[in-house]
């Protein structure tokens, strides 16, 4: 299903301007969100995400990503083959401009969105993860935020998943964790949880964000500060989240396992029930649904 011009629309082809700069130049942002008992997760947060960045970019953004964002959500209510669960993707772009790398003077962004089936089963699964060749550029204002320009995610995951594992973890310039390919990585070390500031290329995650608010209800300290990959591989349990893996346990890097603990039981039940309070429905709830994790 696609949302575009106000309306949802069966199937998913779009008709874009020849010169849209999103389509030319990767010009624009996205935001993905998870939809569950047909109402989404953090949408609050998510649309101020791209209000900020959208602002940083010099790019005008209005109601429209609000509107798909909840046309969708309301198509998963009804949908019995959604039931409730969805991921949507709002994509928004510059719109047309003219030949050249220019900021064109009038912008009138395009705004669409999709929505596929999203299912428990696809949260808190461990990770295997490879330590990819690219680096994070940190000193990019790209790296907070979820540009479209994403090809390098791309192709360092396309390498993980050559060499048989499941994501890759990506460094900044400066060899110190920045990402996963879609993801924030987190360790835990005794009662205190780490993850890199946002300042070593790092998105400011949704996920991120409650998973702090969240441990710190569990009694453990919270740190963001610069993780080196021995700190990684020392720690007593590490993950990534994003929000539709929510928090995944990262099960070995290069081959080389990484502790777990029972802590991170603990997390994904607070995660989980923080998705209830906000959606009103709890997607784990029937035994045919749970992970195997909760």
């Amino acid at each position: 299903m696609l949302w575009h011009d106000g309306a949802l629309h069966e199937g998913g082809m779009l008709t874009l301007a020849a010169g849209d700069r999103g389509l030319l130049l990767a010009d624009g942002l996205f935001e993905t969100v998870l939809i569950v008992g047909g109402r989404p997760w953090r949408l609050m947060e998510h649309l101020t995400r791209l209000r900020n960045s959208a602002d940083a970019i010099g790019m005008p953004i209005d109601t429209r990503p609000e509107e798909a964002i909840l046309a969708l959500a309301a198509h998963a209510a009804a949908s019995a083959d959604l039931g409730g669960l969805g991921a949507v993707r709002v994509t928004v772009t510059r719109g047309a401009g003219p030949r050249g790398l220019r900021l064109p003077p009038n912008p009138s962004p395009c705004v669409f969105a999709t929505i596929a089936p999203w299912q428990p089963v696809m949260a808190f699964r461990p990770l295997r993860l490879q330590l990819a060749a690219i680096r994070r550029n940190e000193f990019s204002p790209l790296s907070r935020m979820k540009s479209l320009s994403y090809l390098d995610n791309i192709l360092a995951l396309e390498d993980a998943v050559r060499q048989g594992c499941d994501d890759a973890l990506l460094l900044n310039t400066r060899g110190t964790v920045a990402a996963t390919s879609a993801g924030n990585v987190f360790a835990l070390r005794a009662d205190l949880l780490v993850t890199p500031p946002i300042e070593d290329g790092v998105l400011p995650g949704i996920t991120r964000q409650v998973v702090l608010a969240a441990a710190a209800g569990i009694g453990l300290s919270v740190r963001e500060q610069s993780l080196t990959i021995a700190e990684l591989k020392a720690a007593d349990a590490a993950f990534a989240t994003n929000s539709l893996r929510l928090i995944c346990p990262i099960a070995s890097l290069d081959g080389e396992e990484i502790s777990r603990d029972t802590r991170l039981v603990t997390l994904m039940e607070a995660l989980r029930a923080e998705i209830h309070a906000d959606c009103g429905a709890d997607p784990f709830a029937e035994p045919s649904r749970a992970s195997q994790f909760l």
